[in-house]
């Protein structure tokens, strides 16, 4: 699966690009500039939507191309520098490119825990690339839904993560991804998510495009987490007939709204006993692929 579209909603509220001299309210404000744009040239363009459209009115916000992002980290630095003209903000979307503009695995980042802390009223925080991402240890009392999505997440944002607090986290959503591009984190990373203590209001967990989904569904099929799960998702990996068989004689599942295994390696007698043993859970095997030679991908890599 490759990104080729820019999202339309964000924050349950419609994105619409910024252009000079607008004023609407109530939408969500994607800002992107040239990819040989240097950094002032966002820093410009960024001050010209505050100014514009009132940092005071601003909800929430997407971040695109801010110059080169193969070369320069994301600009978080502007945001947190710009907090106070914005005390409204509640949703942030940091590298919402297309793989056109720039592939995943090469969108760079830094440290996301200043933004963080600089942000308290933040509710929805959403990245899209891993490439130097970091997260020291944080806490945060407000954010509700927090997504990576990488072709590779580093075990070293994953340990920063379980290190934190997010008592009101009710939505985690992590792109594992594979080694060759970073994706590092291992079951024992993840033990501190999995086992749920610090994470007291989590209802959805999707740990997704996973090259060690098989794993991951091996931990999860005892799991403290699953209990108070609403919804599970491990789509977009590599999971295969040992994940999927450890799940289905793990703990049960029949509490679960939903089951994503979508994009999968399991035969198709495997994939429809969830739906024989799970009535009443929307359980998703759509996708199915066909191992190269033995091998299993992840949707997303580079």
């Amino acid at each position: 699966m490759a990104i080729g579209s820019h999202i339309t909603t964000f924050g349950g509220l419609a994105v619409r690009d910024f252009r000079r001299g607008e004023r609407p309210r109530e939408v969500a404000w994607r800002l992107s500039v040239d990819y040989d744009a240097d950094k002032d040239r966002f820093a410009e363009e960024l001050g010209l939507l505050l100014d514009t459209v009132g940092g005071g009115t601003i909800e929430a916000l997407v971040i695109g191309e801010w110059g080169s992002p193969y070369e320069e980290p994301a600009p978080l630095d502007l945001l947190i520098a710009a907090r106070d003209r914005l005390p409204r903000l509640r949703a942030l979307f940091v590298g919402e490119m297309t793989y056109e503009e720039c592939e995943i695995s090469w969108i760079h980042h830094g440290d996301v825990s200043p933004l963080l802390a600089a942000f308290p009223r933040l509710e929805i925080l959403r990245i899209r690339g891993s490439e130097g991402l970091q997260m020291s240890p944080v806490r945060h009392r407000r954010l509700r839904e927090l997504a990576v999505e990488a072709g590779g997440l580093p075990a070293e944002f994953v340990r920063g993560f379980a290190d934190s607090s997010f008592p009101a986290l009710e939505a985690l959503e992590l792109w594992l991804g594979v080694q060759m591009y970073g994706g590092d984190a291992t079951v024992a990373d993840l033990a501190p998510i999995l086992n749920g203590t610090e994470l007291p209001a989590l209802r959805r967990l999707a740990l997704r495009n996973a090259e060690i989904a098989d794993d991951l569904a091996g931990a999860l099929a005892g799991a403290p987490v699953v209990a108070r799960l609403e919804e599970l998702d491990l789509s977009l990996g590599a999971l295969s007939d040992a994940g999927a068989e450890a799940l289905l004689l793990g703990q049960p599942l029949t509490h679960l709204r939903a089951l994503n295994l979508s994009h999968h390696f399991i035969s198709g007698d495997v994939a429809a006993r969830f739906g024989e043993e799970l009535p009443g859970v929307r359980v998703d095997t759509s996708d199915e692929q066909q191992a190269d030679d033995g091998d299993r991908y992840v949707s997303v890599t580079e």
